[in-house]
């Protein structure tokens, strides 16, 4: 069985856990000294005080909002979904928006995202002159209807 490897940076970091059994993503915990209030419209990079190492080149994991914040408050990640490469061992931060019009406040070791390792898969990139043909071919951005 693949493990995840994680250190931690701090001493007061906190290892990222499941919510539940079923639960596809680790929680993720800012390390803060204090709270941290978050203006509408503002951007902040929030610390977890944790670096992973993935088995092999054959994971990535992603860093995704938690639901909670995103639909109850209006707190979202600043790049929508963070990657984090199997060769990268730096500490894993959460860059976090407010697009509410409301402040709302992240408390110490709040849980302020999540973690889930997927398997990737590198494939050679390779130039051609045509690609092969599909009923959908080149048709998107709601080319299928609305319902």
């Amino acid at each position: 069985m693949a493990v995840l490897k994680i250190k931690k940076l701090s001493d007061r970091a906190i290892i990222p856990t499941r919510g539940t059994k079923g639960s596809a993503g680790l929680d993720l915990f800012a390390l803060l000294d204090s709270p941290l209030t978050i203006n509408p419209g503002e951007l902040v990079r929030v610390n977890t005080g944790i670096a992973i190492e993935l088995p092999s080149e054959g994971y990535v994991a992603y860093v995704y909002a938690r639901s909670g914040l995103g639909v109850k408050h209006g707190i979202c990640l600043s790049n929508g979904v963070g990657v984090i490469d199997s060769d990268y061992r730096g500490e894993i931060c959460v860059g976090l928006c407010n697009v509410s019009d409301k402040p709302y406040t992240i408390e110490p070791f709040e849980r302020i995202a999540q973690l889930v390792v997927a398997p990737v898969c590198q494939l050679e990139p390779v130039e051609v002159q045509e690609l092969s043909e599909t009923e959908r071919g080149q048709g998107g951005f709601g080319s299928t209807g609305k319902m």
